[in-house]
C-alpha cells in the first residue's frame, strides 16, 4: 500500500499549505483592519472637535459632520463584525490543524497490533481519542457560532 500512504501525505501537506496559506491570508486581512480602525479613529477626532469647536458654523455644515461621524461608526462597526469573523476562522484553522494531528497520531496507534500493544499505548490512544472528541466539539460549537451569527444578521 505504498501508493496509497504516499498519495495520503501528498493530500495532509497539500491541506496543511491550504491551511497555511488562508491562515496568512487572514493575518494580513487583520492588520488591514486594525490600520483602518486608526485611520477612522484620527478622523473621528478630528470630526468631534469641529463639532465641539465650530458652533458657529452652519447648521447644515454641523449635520454633515455629524452624518460623516455617524457614517464612521458604521463603518468602524462593520469592520468590527468582520474581525469577529476573522478570529473565529483563526480559531477554526487551528482547531483543524489539532485535529488532523490528532487523527495522525491516534492512526498509528489503531495501526498497531493489539498484541503489540502495551498498556500505555492503549492508555495513550485512549487520552488521544479524547482529545480529538473534544477537538470535533470545539468545530462543533464554532461552526454553531458562525450560523447563528449568520441568521441574526439576515
Amino acid at each position: 500500500y505504498p501508493t496509497c500512504e504516499h498519495t495520503l501525505a501528498r493530500q495532509a501537506r497539500e491541506a496543511h499549505m491550504k491551511r497555511f496559506c488562508k491562515a496568512q491570508a487572514i493575518q494580513r486581512r487583520l492588520e488591514e483592519i486594525e490600520v483602518t480602525f486608526w485611520e477612522l479613529e484620527q478622523e473621528g477626532i478630528k470630526l468631534e472637535k469641529l463639532l465641539r469647536d465650530e458652533n458657529g458654523s452652519p447648521a447644515d455644515q454641523q449635520t454633515q459632520w455629524t452624518n460623516q461621524l455617524l457614517y464612521l461608526v458604521q463603518k468602524k462597526n462593520s469592520l468590527m463584525i468582520e474581525e469577529s469573523d476573522l478570529m473565529i476562522a483563526v480559531q477554526e484553522l487551528k482547531l483543524e490543524e489539532q485535529q488532523w494531528q490528532l487523527d495522525k497520531k491516534l492512526r498509528s496507534y489503531m495501526n498497531r497490533e493489539e498484541t503489540l500493544k502495551t498498556p500505555e499505548d492503549c492508555k495513550a490512544e485512549q487520552e488521544t481519542l479524547a482529545q480529538l472528541l473534544k477537538v470535533v466539539n470545539e468545530r462543533n460549537l464554532l461552526i454553531h457560532i458562525q450560523e447563528e451569527k449568520r441568521l441574526s444578521e439576515l
